[in-house]
């Protein structure tokens, strides 16, 4: 098992990589989105908006799992597993534009509700 302080895992947590977020469905089927995130030193963070199936999915059950690949070495990749420790109210959308402007997009809040999802790390797995 991999260390949150590894130089490999650091080097993902701090990249502009795409992160996959997978939670479990109401019927126990998984589902997986491909997310922006931020790493804070003790969260993995994401922002969501409160109208769709994965915010419902991770209200009613918050174990996740979450896979990042380098983006310099693609056979290297880490594999958090965790749990939601908090949701905090995003009213103005500023979560999702410091997302935006970290993956340098043109995007930015648009008015719909949103949240941030911090995610605590309780396991590392994969090929780092």
């Amino acid at each position: 098992m991999a260390d949150l302080k590894s130089p490999k895992v650091q080097k993902i947590l701090n990249s502009k990589a795409f992160a996959h977020l997978a939670t479990i469905g109401a019927k126990g089927e998984p589902n997986s989105s491909v997310m922006w995130f931020l790493w804070d030193e003790e969260y993995i963070k994401f922002t969501h908006t409160t109208e769709r199936q994965k915010y419902q999915n991770l209200k009613r059950d918050p174990r996740v799992a979450i896979t990042i690949t380098d983006p310099d070495d693609p056979y290297t990749y880490a594999e958090f597993r965790g749990v939601v420790d908090k949701i905090e109210e995003d009213p103005t959308g500023a979560f999702f534009n410091t997302l935006a402007e970290k993956y340098g997009s043109s995007s930015r809040y648009r008015g719909d509700p949103r949240v941030v999802l911090c995610i605590k790390v309780d396991r590392i797995l994969g090929y780092v």
